[in-house]
């Protein structure tokens, strides 16, 4: 049975907007120094979108939030084997909001955002993977 044309295109919307934080975010490491700041944002903003996605796919209602625990327990709740690793990404919650404003003085160190950004990619290839494979959601 071919898979819901529209469900097809919101899952790779979701995809694709995360993989283009990965994206931002991998660069931002280029920088001298590296903008961990922003990678750290991008970082979880991959995360959020991967989980949407994935939710999306599984016919799971969520709301508007930023709150990786809240998504990644809806998202363990459709696939269990998920839970560690939605565990290991919901600290990144706060760099929604950190170090976006100004005032904000401090940044993560160079150390923090590559954790970050290591986990936002283990996150998006195990959503990612956990899709049908000809269901063509890859961005």
């Amino acid at each position: 049975m071919p898979h819901d044309p529209d469900r097809i295109a919101e899952t790779r919307s979701w995809f694709s907007k995360a993989s283009e934080d990965l994206r931002a975010a991998t660069f931002e490491l280029t920088a001298e120094p590296p903008l961990t700041a922003d990678i750290v944002f991008h970082a979880q903003q991959a995360v959020e979108k991967s989980i949407k996605g994935f939710l999306g796919w599984h016919d799971r209602p969520f709301r508007k939030t930023h709150n990786l625990v809240e998504i990644g327990e809806a998202a363990a709740d459709v696939d269990s084997t998920l839970e560690p690793l939605l565990r290991r990404a919901a600290p990144l919650t706060e760099y929604a909001w950190r170090f976006r404003y100004p005032g904000d003085l401090e940044t993560p160190p160079v150390e923090e955002a590559r954790d970050a950004l290591e986990i936002a990619r283990d996150v998006f290839e195990a959503l990612l993977g956990r899709l049908p494979a000809d269901a063509d959601v890859r961005p």
